[in-house]
């Protein structure tokens, strides 16, 4: 029997981040009222600490289009929390999209942290996140590179912390369907929190993989794909 798959679109967060892509307040609620009538389950209206106007986006669209999720994006920061958490607080449905790089490599060369200190981060980011709303939304940024054995703890700290969903990206845009596939497969199984959440997939098409990517997840388990109009963005995964 088939089951639903949340659409999350952020055609107004990522897929702006393409060349010419970029967009006004006004430009944002005109294309949000647009992904309310096609119908999508959760817009992510923006990313309020990059900027005034994103967060000015980010606020009207939340008044204004009341049947979808509205989500907005958030680093493992307090500011960055509090920010997006006013920005979202008018909607219907406000969600709070939480991430942190947790690939080895992310954390030695970007942002200079531990595991243990990124472990540390993720749980106060989900729970400061749920003062604003119980729809909480974790990013492990860099899934596909990062130790199965640390991922798998991440996954579990931000459950334990409020996490009602959790994001497993391919950041690069270079697993195989097959490894993206074992991935969810794998938290599934060692995370026995994992059936609480709604696990997504994220996912880039650097080469050519996206879609094939995004449909092994849901074959493996995920109940959500993020996703933009025309695949805009970072070359970005399925079209909505």
């Amino acid at each position: 029997m088939g089951r639903d798959v949340i659409i999350f679109d952020t055609t107004l967060r990522d897929g702006e981040q393409a060349p010419g892509n970029s967009m006004t307040a006004e430009d944002k609620l005109r294309l949000a009222r647009q992904l309310d009538t096609l119908g999508v389950d959760v817009i992510e209206a923006g990313f309020p600490s990059a900027s005034e106007s994103d967060r000015r986006g980010v606020r009207a669209i939340a008044e204004a289009v009341r049947r979808p999720v509205i989500a907005a994006l958030a680093r493992c920061h307090d500011r960055d929390i509090d920010l997006a958490g006013e920005a979202v607080r008018p909607a219907a449905r406000p969600r709070v999209h939480v991430f942190i790089a947790t690939s080895d490599l992310h954390l030695q060369c970007k942002l200079r942290l531990s595991r243990d200190q990124c472990l540390e981060r993720a749980r106060e980011a989900v729970q400061r996140a749920r003062r604003y709303t119980d729809d909480v939304e974790f990013s492990a940024e860099d899934a596909t590179r990062t130790d199965l054995e640390f991922l798998c703890r991440v996954v579990e700290a931000a459950v334990a912390a409020g996490a009602t969903t959790i994001n497993l990206p391919d950041t690069v845009g270079y697993a195989l369907p097959v490894e993206y596939a074992a991935m969810f497969r794998a938290v599934r199984e060692r995370v026995p929190s994992a059936d609480r959440v709604v696990l997504s997939a994220h996912c880039h098409d650097d080469l050519g993989l996206a879609v094939a990517n995004s449909l092994a997840a849901i074959e493996a388990g995920a109940g959500q794909v993020e996703c933009t109009i025309n695949g805009s963005g970072r070359a970005r995964c399925c079209r909505t």
